[in-house]
């Protein structure tokens, strides 16, 4: 009876470690399978925003070239808007607080009271900042931060595109013109974060 007693009791240790085991390789596969993901979705998230900040940085380039050199008759007034819906966060709260509302105040009375000491390549600056002031929460942060203010960049940036190949006789005389490679690579790059952007949108 003894020995009958000492086997139950081993059979039980072995099943209890056993059981043991198990669970913890569970937790193991369940702990490496949560770090694929995140890593997953934290790449993607970073993608997104290294990509923001690039298709903001392009559009401030080709604002910098309408205004210096490229002379373009495109309505490149819409870059305004693109940037201001493609801002990165940080920059965006940063200017839309205290110091966004200074640079527009020093801004409106040069304009208003020295005209004639207000360059005209501040003009879409200026329309940024006070755009980026002035704009209700509803543009700032709801459709600002949603795929419909994605899609706006997108289709600005489809436009700006085929204007620009029209106004070059063609994509292939828009890569060999006189500044031609950069507007060109300028322009698509507003592109490729508003088509990163979406098709994450809807995948996920």
């Amino acid at each position: 009876m003894g020995r009958m007693d000492y086997l139950a009791m081993k059979t039980d240790e072995v099943s209890g470690e056993e059981l043991i085991n198990a669970d913890l390789r569970d937790l193991k596969n369940a702990a490496n399978n949560l770090f694929k993901h995140a890593a997953k979705l934290g790449g993607l998230g970073f993608g997104t925003s290294f990509l923001k900040w690039v298709a903001s940085f392009a559009a401030i380039y080709l604002l910098i070239l309408d205004r210096t050199n490229w002379k373009t008759n495109m309505l490149t007034a819409l870059l305004i808007p693109y940037i201001f819906l493609s801002f990165p966060d940080v920059l965006f709260d940063f200017l839309r607080g205290e110091v966004g509302k200074w640079i527009a105040l020093v801004a409106v009375v040069l304009r208003l009271f020295f005209p004639r000491h207000f360059p005209d390549w501040l003009e879409m600056p200026g329309s940024l900042i006070l755009l980026l002031v002035v704009s209700p929460n509803f543009f700032a942060y709801t459709i600002r931060e949603s795929w419909i203010g994605t899609a706006i960049c997108l289709v600005i940036g489809c436009y700006l595109l085929q204007e620009h190949i029209r106004a070059s006789g063609g994509f292939r005389n828009s890569f060999t013109q006189s500044h031609g490679i950069s507007n060109t690579v300028g322009i698509i790059l507003l592109l490729v974060y508003p088509i990163w952007s979406l098709v994450l949108h809807f995948v996920h």
